[in-house]
């Protein structure tokens, strides 16, 4: 309760910003047909052949995983952690819901590229949003800064690779969609989050960058 009541108000409400837009991007993602995150595509995979619903069994996979950060990473839980954990599956349905009566399904190639294209810079501006408020880590986010702390000797860029990696292959044998929304995700996401860290959320929460420092900019 003390750490809750000592969170500045702005960074909750950046927060929570940040996880609309990035569930509007996982949904735009989905709506592209050509994959999306390794995380989300588990997630929509395993949900789909057990019959519950996405944002179900999103919060199914995260209160497992959350017991893992409550163990090991305690330090990065937050309201930020909540707040990912619980909302994100229902404010992505929601979107993906509402796109087809808005704007309609791509059906071209190039519709489709250029819808995952839109996901790609939504998702990355919600990351940089969520990210850089600092009030709580998602728990599958969590997982591989724990993996980072249990083996230092092993670069983060590892630790995230092998569990999105992990997260793509039981997509793939759970019959979901591996495609560009995915390679995308797992490879080009960070340099458009560092652009938004640097051009608008850390100025937006009255920050200093660690690139304006001389060090680099963490995503």
């Amino acid at each position: 309760m003390r750490y809750i009541k000592s969170v500045d108000p702005k960074r909750l409400i950046i927060m929570v910003i940040g996880n609309i837009f990035l569930g509007m991007g996982i949904s735009i993602f989905k709506l592209s047909g050509m994959g999306n995150d390794p995380f989300s595509g588990m997630v929509m995979a395993l949900g789909e052949v057990s019959g519950i619903s996405y944002a179900t069994f999103a919060i199914i996979v995260n209160l497992v995983l959350f017991v893992i950060q409550l163990i090991s990473g305690r330090k990065l839980i937050g309201p930020g952690t909540l707040v990912n954990a619980i909302l994100l599956g229902y404010i992505a349905t929601f979107f993906y819901n509402i796109w087809p009566d808005l704007l309609g399904e791509p059906q071209l190639l190039w519709q489709r590229v250029m819808t995952v294209v839109i996901g790609v810079v939504v998702c990355s501006f919600g990351v940089s949003l969520y990210q850089t408020s600092d009030v709580g880590v998602a728990p599958y986010d969590a997982l591989s800064l724990i993996m980072k702390i249990r083996a230092p000797r092993i670069s983060y860029f590892w630790h995230r690779m092998f569990t999105d990696a992990l997260c793509a292959l039981i997509c793939f044998l759970a019959g979901g969609i591996i495609g560009l929304g995915t390679l995308v995700s797992a490879f080009g996401l960070g340099p458009i989050i560092q652009f938004f860290d640097v051009h608008f959320t850390n100025k937006l929460l009255g920050k200093k960058s660690e690139k304006a420092n001389g060090g680099p900019v963490s995503l």
